[in-house]
This record gives C-alpha cells, sequence and structure tokens, in this order.
C-alpha cells in the first residue's frame, strides 16, 4: 500500500478527519484552515513519541493510538485551551494492515473523547515514531502559564499521583499483579484522560499550571523558576491511588506520586479566594502544598521537616535527578 492509499484508508476516511467546530478546511490540500474567533489565541503543541525511548517496541497499537494523542492533548488542558484539531506524522518500519487498523481506531477513540478533529500530517518509511501537533484556543489574556504563581498561592493537582510509574514495570513485563491492582494502572498508563474540562475551568482562577509529565517535583520547579517562588509540598497531603498503594507499599507509592513521570494530571496554583468555587465546578481537586518566597521545590513532613526526595523526575524510561 502507497503513502496516499495509507493515509486515505485509515486516517482520511476515519469520524475524526471529517472536519468539526474551527475547521475551516481538513484533510486534501497542502494545508489545513482552521477557525479561531476573535478575541481568541491559537494555542499550537507538538510532541513527538519514538518506539523504544517513549513506548516499547511491542506496544499494543490501539493502546499506542489512544495515548499517544492523549499525551498531546494534555497539553491544550495545561493551557486552559478548547481543543480544535490535530495533526499525525507517522514513521513506519513497515506498513502492516493491523497494525494500522488498530492504531488508528484507538486515535479515533481518544479524539472523540477530546474533540479534536484530524487535519492532516504525513506517513514515511523509518523506525518508528509518533509526532503530533495539536491546535486549541484560548481567550485573550487567559491562558494558563507557568509564570504567575504568587506567594500565598495554593499549590493543587487534580487528581491522583504516580499511577504511571506504577505501572511501567507492568507495561515492560517486568512485574505481575493482581487485576484489580494492574487495571486501573495500566487503563492510566495507555489512556490518560487530558484535563480539557479542569484547565478550561482554572482560566481567570489559576495562577499558574502545567502538566505533570516528567514527575511532580521535576515539573513543579518549571512553575518555581518561571514564576521565581518557592513550592513547598505536604508529603501526608499528595494523593495516591489504592491500587498504586496495594503495588507499591505506602513508600513506594509516595515516591512515585513524587518523581514518577507519565502522569498528565494538572499541576497548578490558585489564590485561596479561588478554592472554594473551583472544588463546586471541578470534582478531584487536592490542595497539596503552598507557594512561599524563595526559590525551588521541597517536601516537608507533618512536622515541617525537609524530606525531598534526592531523585525528582522521571524522563522516558529512564530517571533523571
Amino acid at each position: 500500500m502507497g503513502e496516499f492509499e495509507l493515509i486515505n484508508h485509515y486516517f482520511a476516511a476515519a469520524p475524526c478527519a471529517q472536519g468539526g467546530e474551527g475547521v475551516a478546511l481538513g484533510i486534501g490540500d497542502d494545508c489545513a484552515l482552521l477557525q479561531v474567533p476573535p478575541g481568541e489565541h491559537l494555542a499550537v503543541s507538538t510532541d513527538t513519541l519514538v518506539a523504544g525511548v517513549h513506548f516499547p517496541h511491542d506496544a499494543d497499537p490501539y493502546l499506542l493510538g489512544q495515548r499517544a494523542l492523549a499525551v498531546s492533548a494534555s497539553d491544550l488542558a495545561a493551557m486552559g485551551a478548547t481543543p480544535l484539531a490535530f495533526t499525525l506524522a507517522l514513521t513506519l518500519a513497515d506498513v502492516g494492515a493491523a497494525w494500522l487498523k488498530a492504531f488508528a481506531e484507538g486515535l479515533q477513540c481518544m479524539a472523540g473523547q477530546c474533540r479534536l478533529s484530524l487535519v492532516g500530517g504525513d506517513t514515511t518509511r523509518g523506525p518508528l515514531s509518533l509526532t503530533l501537533t495539536v491546535f486549541g484556543r484560548v481567550p485573550h489574556g487567559q491562558a494558563l502559564r507557568r509564570s504567575g504563581a504568587q506567594p500565598g498561592d495554593l499549590l493543587c493537582v487534580g487528581g491522583n499521583l504516580g499511577n504511571a510509574a506504577g505501572a511501567l514495570p507492568l507495561v515492560l513485563g517486568s512485574q505481575t499483579a493482581a487485576q484489580h491492582i494492574s487495571a486501573p494502572l495500566l487503563a492510566h498508563y495507555w489512556s490518560p484522560p487530558p484535563q480539557l474540562a479542569l484547565g478550561q475551568t482554572l482560566r481567570g482562577r489559576a495562577s499558574a499550571a502545567l502538566d505533570i509529565s516528567d514527575g511532580l517535583l521535576a515539573d513543579c520547579g518549571h512553575i518555581a523558576k518561571a514564576s521565581a517562588v518557592a513550592l513547598q509540598i505536604d508529603r501526608q497531603r499528595v494523593p495516591v491511588s489504592p491500587a498504586l498503594h496495594a503495588l507499591l507499599g505506602e513508600q513506594g507509592a509516595l515516591q512515585a506520586a513524587l518523581s514518577g513521570g507519565d502522569d498528565y494530571v494538572l499541576a497548578f496554583t490558585v489564590p485561596p479566594a479561588e478554592l472554594a468555587g473551583l472544588t463546586r465546578a471541578v470534582a478531584g481537586v487536592h490542595v497539596i502544598g503552598r507557594v512561599l518566597p524563595g526559590q525551588g521545590v521541597s517536601v516537608v513532613d507533618d512536622q515541617g521537616r525537609d524530606v525531598t526526595p534526592a531523585l525528582r523526575g522521571y524522563q522516558h524510561f529512564h530517571a533523571v535527578p
């Protein structure tokens, strides 16, 4: 099957490629055309995922299609953007019909959940890799950024942390667990739900935000640096799931929550006066710390003692300090 036959058969005919709100022209010409309402900015983000670096070579193609788009859509959530469209550049070592069919179905599933339209891309031969560019829209002056946190703000996250790090040994086959433990962890790893509704709710409320991809401590460091503040995390307030606790125990679960990557949960700062309205508007918000004068990120126990771990982040399949 040639390049154009591949595109037409597996992608151009997919429901997510039939246009949608904000898509003036989709697949078929040299460029897509997106329509952004007056008074809004176009938000754009690109992610590349490479086999053996970001996912195993033998990854299930349906799950990979879901995960690839979810990871990219999470960047729109982190900016408070409303999803519009995405492009896919797909590099394949060979063209297998069963693999492509399953991948396209997984991609379609996540596109439907995120209300994203496929508007173009490219295919080429080479080692398996995926490059997705997502587009969204956000009102002028309301995009969430990393640089607005102020001393006195609360540090929050949008859900349990560490699930993807807990799932990684299961994904790689180096560990097994009972179904009731492994299923929710693997579901989070392969299909992390982009927190788009939370991101849009944070517009006008949050002072800073990002999505957690390299680990809570590492990513909060970006907020601390961009905002020129210190972030202090209360260890006992870091949320972990029952499945993660059952798999790793209390200390292991906490380490995964603090330093594990691939959560794609939003971390954000809000003034205390905004918290009540925010928690009424969306579920699952956890206050885990505070913003202080100073610099850097620290973890304290219930006695106020510094217990910041040396391992701060996770990148690809390798831990980083």
